[in-house]
């Protein structure tokens, strides 16, 4: 796909949530069940079923998704996507790409035998780019990219989170 291509395919996306901001509001669901037999949870994602556990350093097996690596997988997944799409509307000159994520987890706070927080202290996103641009255009690239990619922001700029159960 190129520049001309995708901003056609989004102009009248673009038009249509100035018009009425309220068609830009969507709501994403996710759904799992926990698993009866292990200490599990079967995620439902549209196109298969991840089956989430226990990081092997909370004593899990190691043959489940542990859910902070599918953290890492999404903002991967997403930062890839949206690196591709503002170099594409940038008509960038990319070529191979690649896009990886790491953290750093304490799991001390996890297994509560210390007051240490519970989550990433620290996550690292890289790009490897194939590229001739100029550093400048490549600045630009990343900084739209860091943007618009909608898991790093949710990641850093906490949203309003809400926890309810009902029976």
């Amino acid at each position: 796909m190129d520049a001309t291509a995708l901003k056609a395919m989004q102009a009248p996306l673009k038009e249509a949530y100035r018009d009425d901001a309220s068609r830009a509001l969507i709501t994403l669901r996710a759904k799992g069940s926990i698993d009866d037999q292990s200490i599990a949870c079967k995620v439902e994602t549209g196109r298969a079923l991840a089956v989430a556990g226990l990081h092997p350093a909370t004593g899990g097996s190691g043959l489940e998704l542990c859910s902070g690596d599918m953290l890492l997988e999404a903002l991967v997944a997403c930062a890839g996507v949206t690196l591709k799409a503002v170099a594409t509307a940038l008509e960038f000159k990319l070529g191979a790409a690649t896009v990886e994520a790491e953290g750093d987890l304490d799991f001390r706070g996890t297994l509560g035998v210390a007051r240490e927080p519970v989550g990433f202290r620290a996550i690292r996103l890289n790009f490897g780019l194939d590229t001739d641009e100029p550093q400048e255009r490549i600045d630009a690239l990343l900084k739209l990219t860091e943007r618009y990619c909608v898991v790093f922001q949710t990641i850093n700029q906490k949203p309003e989170l809400t926890v309810s159960a009902r029976r």
